[in-house]
């Protein structure tokens, strides 16, 4: 009994180990933000806009406490976590009840067998026109390979329209019968035109987490001077094409690959409307480090209303199926294997041309002569 007592416990802690729980306690508030230059009411999780990412890995366990501060019930919606069997914690009016004010509600989330890029954001009463929103990340396990090498750095960019008004103007609006009005800005990160920049060393690859949390346009995004190689798409890798610029649209999410290949200094990250004919847009910053110049320059240009070329470039995507997967982590283990067999048997392959070679130049080197297989030379 004892024995059986202490596998159980074993498997356990085994158990334990391999899908760890991260836990965030989350303080919903009002506040005021600029995210245009124009002050207005806002909503912060634990006083941030847009709200803390969650980081996490394969198989982990997220527990978030949420307590709901606002005058008004508040329910947070995890766009593209699956919620295998936990429906119930989706966030969503009809399967989740919302947060009363002045209440609370743990959310209990497993991030099963799911990799990639994702977000929150509130979905009662058009709060997410205020905020509330957030990024997702979830990481390949430990000694899980992927299709690409570990990028120096992983940034998440949170992009979407945005308007002055406030929401429940926006809400009243639609509750009207009538569409909503054009947008006021553009926003990457919460910030307006040249509100943010990201950092990057000369030569060093980074992974860009794009998605698109707006509230009715698509989006367009470029870097000036840089290719994108698009390698996941909401959680599927992908082939590996190279985009000089990519559509993202409402809900979408999508990672890339940037090289820092260009001489140092900054250079510009533009993100505009789709399919509009007045066309917005915004600018961040790409910033090498030691750059001692400003970007410069016209804007990188990009699509504006063809459909046909969105239609084009999302047809060009291709996930990478778990065939690919498998054959492309066999060929790289076994290379390692090779290299390894070779690295410690090396000196056993080399064999000398004859047993002269003592009488011969010292500076001759000898000759490496391939293994052979007797039997087989002999039937040919």
């Amino acid at each position: 009994m004892p024995l059986k007592l202490a596998v159980v416990f074993l498997c356990l802690g085994i158990a334990a180990a391999d899908s760890p729980y991260r836990f965030f306690n989350w303080n919903v508030t009002y506040g005021t933000i600029y995210p245009l230059g124009v002050p207005q009411q806002g909503i912060l999780i634990n006083g941030q806009f847009p709200g803390p990412e969650i980081s996490s890995v394969t198989n982990d366990n997220i527990i978030v406490n949420v307590f709901n501060t606002l005058t008004h019930p508040f329910l947070i919606h995890w766009s593209g976590v699956q919620n295998r069997r936990n429906s119930y914690e989706d966030g969503v009016i009809g399967t989740t009840c919302p947060i009363p004010p002045g209440q609370n509600f743990t959310y209990i989330l497993q991030m099963k067998d799911q990799i990639g890029s994702f977000f929150y954001f509130p979905s009662l009463d058009f709060h997410k026109a205020a905020g509330g929103f957030g990024g997702i990340k979830i990481l390949s396990r430990p000694l899980i390979p992927v299709p690409f090498d570990p990028p120096t750095d992983d940034y998440t960019l949170l992009l979407g329209d945005w308007y002055n008004k406030n929401h429940t103007a926006l809400k009243a609006i639609l509750d009207g019968g009538k569409k909503l009005p054009f947008p006021d800005g553009v926003l990457i990160n919460g910030r307006g035109p040249n509100g943010t920049s990201f950092s990057v060393q000369q030569g060093k690859t980074y992974r860009l987490r794009l998605c698109n949390v707006g509230l009715q346009n698509s989006l367009n995004f470029r870097i000036q001077g840089h290719k994108m190689k698009v390698v996941e798409i909401e959680g599927t890798h992908t082939m590996q094409i190279s985009y000089s610029s990519l559509d993202i649209h409402l809900g979408q999410c999508m990672s890339v690959l940037i090289t820092a290949d260009q001489p140092p200094q900054d250079y510009y990250i533009v993100v505009s409307t789709r399919f509009t004919t007045k066309v917005l847009t915004t600018t961040a910053y790409l910033r090498y480090a030691n750059s001692n110049r400003a970007a410069s320059g016209p804007l990188p240009g990009g699509p504006t209303t063809q459909i046909d070329w969105s239609l084009s470039q999302a047809r060009s995507f291709r996930s990478l199926s778990i065939y690919r997967i498998y054959i492309y982590l066999i060929i790289n283990h076994m290379h390692a294997c090779m290299h390894a067999l070779y690295m410690k048997y090396s000196s056993y392959l080399f064999e000398f041309q004859d047993k002269s070679y003592s009488k011969r130049s010292k500076a001759e080197s000898p000759r490496l002569v391939p293994l052979r297989d007797d039997k087989h030379d002999e039937n040919n």
